[in-house]
């Protein structure tokens, strides 16, 4: 099970009384009271020992870089060149100071431009009361702003390790494109209704995969980065889509490409200041690999699972870039996330994975968070603001929303220009964990590991999200953690199409096609559902009315998304019902003068719908019935000006996508 949030336990640190007189800042040079505490971001209560994280001026920060240019080799700086502030360095016992955004010569220009070149992290004795030491500093007029280091955190157990080797053929996929073995247990990819998989599962309660990958699999112009613990590299079904730093490829220690990081091959490893390691312990060492694996596990390699944008087998996968953050019991903090997210900027990524976050109620407004969050907005917005990809005029920051099981999401996710996702289960209804309400913005498949044990079932996983792990192996887990690459997952499969088709979109056109690009949740949050509760075994009544129109504007869709970009109609319709679709709704005005000649649809997309024979025409209207949930191409000719006096008109044939679910919304899927 993966939960996110703040580690509420925080150590308490002891300075003796003398030590906090020692830092209070004298009457003659401080500011008053109120003026310090404005400037303190967040408190001490969940944050890093020893450790600050401090805003200068501009002025300062120059200042501070002339310093930096007089030290001999390697050594740590240690003193700033302000005075002021150099008597608290020594009073806390200083050991570095050091940019929270370190110098890349490609970027420090855009850099500077965005003011990160004024935040510093400034590492000092543990002992050192750290509140104490944060209002010595905001005491110093060339400071504008002192962080707390945050800690953030996965509260989760391990995923589940799927019992058959990697090689084996534990359930044969049925699709026609793919040949990974695991494709038919990835039901948040394709559902078919398939019982052994839960008792209660819904057809088409999915991602719509299938019919997206018809037209588009991936690009590798495409960079993903995965702001997490370790994507493990050389997992056999990711390592043809990992992202590689050329430069660093040849096995040289050292800093070849001059980007201010050593030997980052395939990302950086943020918490110890090196090349990426994986976890072997800790809450959740293979939720990294389990989250790259959503986005691009190598599609038809005849192993394992696939990606939502892994690729065709012909190395066309989008690509993943390993920013780590976590590794085993350490890191996590608001200092390391903020380098990790100016690192994916400049180095190529265009969409920002993050499954992590404040737990739901710790930040409760955007102004709030505007007002608190500090290197890491910086940060984020930094990303946003860089073009790293044709197809879109900047970033794409996708947040899982938590599971906090809370009237509203929590934080970075619920900020404005975030995306934050919500979880459902393999019924469509909304999984038992998951936050819903204000700041919510869209739903994903999420799992939910408890619906198997309302049959007493304890050994089955398969209502959980499958993916890769760690150690080269294969795993189910569940979360908003997990629903997050979903929807990372399809916004890359959407900007590999955009960048095959030639288009190009701004980031908020982008995000509007997206959180668009959905179906219908809203009428299966009606009445309640049962759940094992994970902590007390005992079964749990869950009121979906409670999260009525609170899961975002929808579920997402792949191929809606695809469709949407090119500018193709979709026409919902109910699965197992004759449906008469009155095309006077979607060509021209309802009285337009026109006539249906022709509709074609391929054998193929007719299979996939469960359409035993072709549409038939009366007049306006096109009836079809789709037999099962499924998704397909419409191509419809009409004849425009036809009248009584003998004139023939003129032909013109437009597509459009048909969509077949249990049930639909006649506005198409807005909720």
């Amino acid at each position: 099970m993966i939960f996110r949030g703040l580690l509420h336990a925080a150590a308490l640190f002891f300075l003796l009384s003398c030590t906090a007189e020692m830092l209070s800042p004298s009457p003659e040079n401080a500011e008053d009271e109120s003026g310090i505490t404005s400037k303190l971001i967040f408190t001490a209560d969940n944050a890093t020992a020893g450790k600050l994280i401090v805003r200068f001026t501009d002025a300062a920060a120059r200042q501070i870089e002339s310093q930096a240019a007089t030290r001999s080799g390697d050594t740590p700086l240690t003193r700033s060149g302000i005075g002021d502030f150099d008597d608290v360095l020594e009073d806390v016992g200083v050991t570095s100071m050091r940019r929270l955004f370190p110098v890349n010569p490609k970027t420090e220009e855009r850099t500077r431009a965005a003011g990160l070149h004024r935040w510093y992290v400034v590492c000092f004795d543990e002992s050192v009361d750290l509140t104490a030491a944060a209002h010595a500093m905001a005491g110093v007029a060339e400071v504008s702003n002192v962080e707390f280091n945050q800690k953030l955190v996965h509260v989760c157990s391990k995923a589940s390790t799927l019992s058959e080797n990697a090689a084996g053929t534990f359930s044969e996929s049925s699709s026609p494109y793919f040949n990974d073995p695991y494709l038919g247990r990835q039901w948040h990819y394709v559902n078919t209704g398939d019982t052994d998989i839960y008792s209660r599962i819904r057809e088409g309660a999915d991602i719509n995969c299938e019919a997206a990958w018809k037209l588009c699999t991936g690009d590798p112009r495409v960079i993903v980065a995965v702001v997490d613990d370790c994507v493990q590299w050389d997992h056999p079904d990711l390592a043809a889509n990992m992202w590689t730093n050329e430069a660093e490829s040849s096995g040289v220690n050292g800093d070849d490409d001059g980007n201010g990081y050593a030997d980052d091959v395939h990302g950086y490893n943020f918490v110890d200041g090196g090349p990426l390691a994986v976890s072997t312990y800790g809450d959740a060492p293979e939720h990294g690999t389990h989250v790259a694996g959503t986005i691009a596990a190598v599609n038809n390699n005849g192993i394992g699972v696939c990606g939502i944008a892994g690729g065709s087998g012909s190395g066309d996968g989008v690509r993943i870039m390993s920013c780590q953050i976590f590794h085993n019991d350490r890191g996590g903090e608001s200092a390391i996330s903020a380098e990790a997210i100016r690192y994916a900027a400049d180095n190529g990524a265009s969409i920002l994975q993050c499954s992590w976050g404040y737990s739901a109620g710790v930040v409760t407004s955007d102004s709030e968070y505007r007002q608190i969050a500090g290197a890491e907005k910086a940060a984020i917005d930094y990303f946003i603001s860089v073009s790293n990809c044709d197809a879109v005029d900047g970033g794409i920051v996708i947040f899982a929303s938590g599971n906090d099981m809370a009237a509203m999401s929590g934080y970075p996710a619920a900020y404005r220009d975030y995306i934050s996702v919500t979880a459902i289960s393999c019924d469509y209804t909304p999984a038992y964990y998951t936050n819903y309400g204000p700041g919510c913005n869209i739903a994903a498949p999420g799992g939910d590991a408890y619906q198997s044990l309302l049959e007493s079932d304890y050994t089955s996983n398969n209502s959980q999200i499958l993916s890769t792990i760690t150690g080269g192996l294969y795993g189910y887990s569940q979360g908003t953690s997990m629903a997050c690459p979903h929807v990372s997952g399809v916004a890359a499969l959407g900007l590999s199409y955009a960048l095959q088709q030639g288009l190009s979109f701004t980031c908020e056109e982008f995000n509007s096609l997206l959180l668009s690009s959905v179906y219908d949740i809203n009428m299966y949050c009606t009445g309640t559902k049962q759940y094992v509760d994970p902590y007390y075994g005992y079964r749990r009544n869950l009121s979906l009315t409670a999260y009525r129109n609170l899961m975002g504007t929808g579920a997402v869709d792949a191929f809606r998304l695809l469709m949407n970009m090119r500018g193709t109609t979709c026409i919902p319709v109910t699965a197992g019902e004759q449906v008469q679709i009155d095309m006077g709704g979607y060509i021209g005005e309802d009285d337009a003068a026109f006539t249906i000649s022709d509709v074609t649809i391929s054998r193929e997309d007719m299979d996939r719908l469960g359409m035993e024979s072709e549409p038939s025409i009366s007049g306006k209207n096109i009836t079809v019935r789709c037999g099962k949930t499924g998704s397909g191409i419409m191509q419809v000719t009409i004849t425009a000006g036809t009248g009584n006096t003998g004139i023939q008109g003129m032909p013109a044939t437009r597509e459009f996508a048909i969509i077949s679910r249990a049930s639909h919304q006649d506005n198409g899927g807005w909720l």
